[in-house]
């Protein structure tokens, strides 16, 4: 996602513009969300964009916006998985474990950061965003993302006993 995109204004522009912006959302949610969730908030977000193109065509930064309602969509759609899971909970297959994938103290220890750092380190480390990318889809200086990565990597230094190698 560039810092510089903006939808355009006809079917065809757009469409290239969403095909650049689309991976990078989906790199950032991967996180958070089950791959049929991602597929969805992004879906939502996508419409949305291309209902309120004009508006968007007039963003520095768009596909920082669209990350912000991607958010949206996945909370809401959180929101309402919890409504039916626990009316219907044997209906729902297991989602599987996030422990699984990567060293399972650090799952933990990620649930413990404040949201802001929680988001900052998830978007550079785990999305593969620059610190512009992610300084523009958390609406902060690429200097506050710093700082936030910062302390968030100290902190999960500190939890998980890493020591790091002075070089």
């Amino acid at each position: 996602m560039q810092r510089t995109q903006r939808p355009g204004d006809g079917r065809g522009e757009f469409s290239a513009w969403a095909g650049r912006v689309e991976p990078g959302l989906r790199r950032a949610l991967a996180g958070r969300l089950r791959l049929s969730d991602v597929d969805d908030a992004i879906s939502e977000a996508l419409a949305y964009a291309w209902e309120h193109r004009e508006r968007l065509m007039r963003m520095e930064h768009a596909g920082g916006y669209l990350y912000r309602v991607c958010q949206s969509r996945a909370r809401r759609l959180r929101r309402w998985q919890r409504e039916v899971q626990s009316d219907e909970a044997e209906l729902w297959p297991a989602r599987p474990s996030a422990e699984r994938l990567v060293e399972p103290r650090l799952v933990a220890a990620m649930r413990t950061l404040p949201p802001r750092q929680r988001e900052a380190v998830w978007l550079i480390h785990g999305a593969g965003w620059t610190y512009a990318e992610t300084a523009d889809a958390m609406g902060v200086s690429t200097s506050s993302v710093s700082a936030h990565v910062a302390r968030a990597l100290q902190s999960l230094r500190a939890s998980l006993r890493v020591e790091v190698p002075r070089g």
